[in-house]
């Protein structure tokens, strides 16, 4: 990340101003409007229906790009004299103020004499990859329009050229965040492919041509999730399953790799749901829960008398899983004597029951699991080097949940039907401020801590109620920064604990006014008041007109 720092954003905020009597809220002299965002997906949702998706973007893109551009022309009448990253983040800094996305800058180039610009951002908490998302799950490409058009549009009047701004990176796709990356239209050689979104385009000669188009895009958004057993759409997740997918054609052996809790058995299952041995069985077992002294004849399986208590034959896992797939989970855990077992089985495919001279063909898939590293296990002598290498075949690492942040939403809808269903409770979901404490969670628990959360929230829930964030943790959460709310002048309230006088020595501190600037300042701007009034003038400074006369004289 870059040593780029945001100014405070207290000259920004003071700007806002709520008229809540005559229904007006200005941002400097320009009328805004607050909007849920579940309007603004609704209107995504008709544009595309309605008109495609090209000419959705279309629209959205320009709508973005004019709010851009008027941002621009209020950048400049601030920050006069500050340096020109400081400047130039205005832009940014009003794009997070207006709830649209948090901007994080990773580099930034700006020279307006020469006319170039090179700059990349990070987007976290996008409200378009939100709302899209919630509409018409995982997108293919990125969906940021109206946001992407802001920062073309902001930029373009900032520099006084078109910089072309695009998302690289989307949270819609998958991805845990958006990246942008702009520089000048020129630049870019693949320009003709995103400059017609930023042009005037009539749609109704085109409205016969798209209902094709229209319905292709609908199919594609309605496309079904790989396994019922598996969800997720985030990148790490679609490659975890297209290795489990490319591997349920063969019989080699799989070696599933991950934290504790990323669903390393749902994986397993899946392989084998996908696999030609779908209609035999599915066996698994926890090597960690189970006795060192027990695990052979768990395995292997047990002859009668072949030790005190063995009073008949008994199969093991491998026998009953003949045919099928075998898991073993936890599978470091395994002593060293059941490894070389393990090993032969492998290698021979023929297991030995304990206490019996007779070997018996199997034909077994196995599947392997793991949360700990094999290979320090290997240097450490806990776990055989051979049989390390005839696992680590076909490796598939699981990602971790805090990688997949995207598939929380797929992930909580499943769990509430679920345990809906379970609890014989109905709940219509989180509030937003409980997805995002989700979202903001580390989840050293990955998939298992968060059904452990959502069937605490769905006992705790009310009836027909969404589920709050204390529904959630059993502690309070600090997953948001301090917001600002709206003081009784309806301006944007200060930060609690910060007060006005403080804010007001920041703003002249960061504007690099000089402390003689300052007075002379406010003495010509009390005289305005005043109407040239010199005397009212000293009273409103709260000093006498000789100590007045003596400050303007002092300036001559």
């Amino acid at each position: 990340m870059s040593d780029i720092r945001y100014p405070q954003n207290n000259d920004l905020r003071c700007l806002v101003h709520f008229c809540a009597e005559k229904g007006l809220i200005w941002l400097d002299e320009s009328r805004m409007i607050l909007m849920h965002a579940a309007a603004l997906s609704e209107l995504r949702k008709e544009l595309i229906n309605s008109v495609g998706i090209d000419q959705a973007r279309r629209i959205l893109t320009r709508m973005g790009y004019a709010a851009g551009s008027r941002d621009a022309e209020l950048a400049k009448k601030i920050r006069v004299g500050q340096s020109l990253q400081d400047a130039f983040v205005v832009g940014p800094q009003l794009h997070m103020l207006e709830g649209m996305v948090h901007v994080s800058p990773v580099s930034l180039d700006v020279d307006l004499e020469k006319g170039h610009f090179a700059g990349e951002f990070i987007w976290e908490n996008s409200c378009e990859a939100e709302v899209h998302v919630r509409e018409f799950g995982h997108a293919e490409h990125p969906v940021c329009w109206m946001e992407i058009g802001y920062a073309s549009g902001y930029t373009s009047a900032f520099m006084g050229r078109f910089i072309l701004f695009k998302e690289v990176e989307c949270a819609a796709t998958g991805n845990n965040q958006c990246r942008i990356v702009g520089k000048p239209v020129d630049e870019w050689p693949d320009a003709a492919e995103h400059t017609p979104f930023y042009e005037a385009d009539s749609i109704v000669g085109r409205m016969l041509e798209l209902s094709s188009q229209v319905d292709a895009l609908r199919a594609s958004l309605e496309r079904s999730l790989p396994c019922q057993n598996l969800i997720g759409a985030s990148a790490g997740f679609r490659h975890a399953y297209s290795l489990i997918e490319k591997a349920a054609a063969t019989q080699v052996t799989v070696l599933l790799l991950g934290e504790t809790g990323v669903g390393k058995e749902r994986f397993a299952r899946a392989l084998h749901a996908m696999s030609g041995r779908a209609n035999n069985p599915f066996v698994a077992i926890n090597c960690a829960a189970l006795p060192h002294d027990l695990i052979e004849s768990e395995l292997f399986g047990v002859e009668k008398g072949a030790f005190t208590g063995a009073q008949v034959s008994r199969m093991g896992k491998f026998e009953r899983a003949d045919g099928g797939t075998l898991f073993l989970d936890e599978i470091g855990e395994l002593p060293l004597a059941a490894q070389a077992k393990l090993l032969r089985v492998l290698q021979e495919g023929e297991i030995e029951r304990l206490g019996d001279d007779r070997t018996r063909k199997i034909n077994v898939r196995l599947v392997a699991a793991t949360n700990v590293d094999l290979q320090a296990a290997v240097k450490a002598g806990r776990f055989r080097s051979d049989l390390y290498y005839r696992l680590n075949v076909y490796p598939v690492l699981i990602p971790p949940l805090r990688d997949r942040l995207s598939d929380i939403p797929l992930l909580v809808e499943s769990m509430l039907q679920r345990f809906g269903a379970l609890h014989g409770k109905r709940v219509p979901g989180l509030t937003d401020k409980a997805l995002r404490a989700l979202k903001g969670h580390t989840w050293p628990g990955n998939i298992r801590e968060l059904e452990n959360l959502i069937e605490r929230g769905m006992i705790l829930a009310p009836q027909n109620e969404p589920i709050e964030v204390e529904h959630l943790f059993a502690e309070p959460q600090e997953f948001e920064a301090v917001r600002h709310g709206i003081d009784a002048t309806g301006n944007l309230a200060a930060a609690p604990g910060t007060s006005d006088r403080e804010v007001l020595c920041r703003q002249v501190m960061q504007a690099g006014i000089s402390l003689d600037e300052l007075e002379q300042a406010l003495i010509q701007h009390a005289v305005k008041e005043a109407g040239g009034n010199l005397s009212g003038a000293a009273r409103r400074l709260g000093i006498t007109r000789p100590q007045l006369n003596y400050r303007l004289k002092k300036k001559e």
